[in-house]
């Protein structure tokens, strides 16, 4: 029997992509895990699969003036917090400069991202240790012509996340922040003709978890990305 506690897990965008097959995978373990996407109705029919290990909330990161409501809701479900998985954004084309795409792809991966990374560094900050994972992106190494707003996006939430680890170095707690940066992953979010190393999304969840578990700060996804990543650096010199 088992007596080790069960790690308390939220993960924020579990209704599809590398987000959902995180939740099947890590509630194969000993995990229990708060879930949140704008989907109720993908969130439940996930619940049914695991009824005892799986919490859920409709959220939408946008609403900013709900999300911390919501995600202190989820903590007392789970009773307590130790890892939380930000694995929520949008990535469209936008060819013809089209504001609202541009508007909805600010307000989701810039704003709420903010949200969301304030509320889980002070969580663990008041409770003194905890692990954040946020999925951003190997788009945030460059800039794009065809999708301005998304790839500039990612890079606020790579820089974002460096600030916090240099903010988290004064305090000298044990909080963990993992930047995870995928390249083409088969989900919803892969666009485009020609496209080439588009990992399965169960082969992309399990190297997460991995980094996750070795407490990586940074990991590309899949594992071949970092050569790309490495040219991306040459070239931004």
């Amino acid at each position: 029997m088992n007596t080790t506690p069960a790690t308390k897990v939220i993960i924020i965008g579990a209704s599809s992509g590398i987000g959902k097959e995180l939740t099947l995978q890590l509630a194969k373990g000993n995990h229990i895990i708060g879930i949140t996407g704008r989907r109720a109705e993908l969130l439940e029919e996930l619940k049914t699969q695991y009824p005892e290990k799986l919490f859920f909330t409709r959220m939408d990161n946008t609403d900013i003036d709900s999300v911390n409501g919501q995600l202190e809701y989820l903590k007392e479900q789970l009773g307590g917090l130790d890892l939380l998985i930000l694995s929520s954004g949008v990535g469209d084309l936008n060819e013809t400069l089209d504001f609202n795409i541009e508007r909805q792809t600010v307000e989701l991966n810039v704003t709420g991202f903010t949200k969301i990374a304030n509320w889980a560094l002070k969580t663990f900050e008041e409770q003194g240790s905890g692990h954040f994972v946020a999925i951003t992106s190997l788009a945030g190494m460059i800039s794009s012509d065809v999708a301005p707003a998304y790839y500039a996006s990612k890079a606020f939430q790579i820089n974002y996340l460096k600030g916090l680890r240099r903010k988290l170095k004064k305090s000298n707690l044990p909080i963990t922040i993992t930047d995870v940066r995928p390249g083409l992953v088969d989900t919803e979010m892969a666009k485009g003709e020609g496209l080439f190393w588009v990992a399965p999304v169960s082969k992309a969840a399990s190297q997460i978890i991995t980094a996750i578990n070795k407490k990586k700060t940074l990991v590309y996804i899949t594992k071949r990305w970092a050569i790309v990543a490495c040219i991306f650096r040459l070239i931004n010199k």
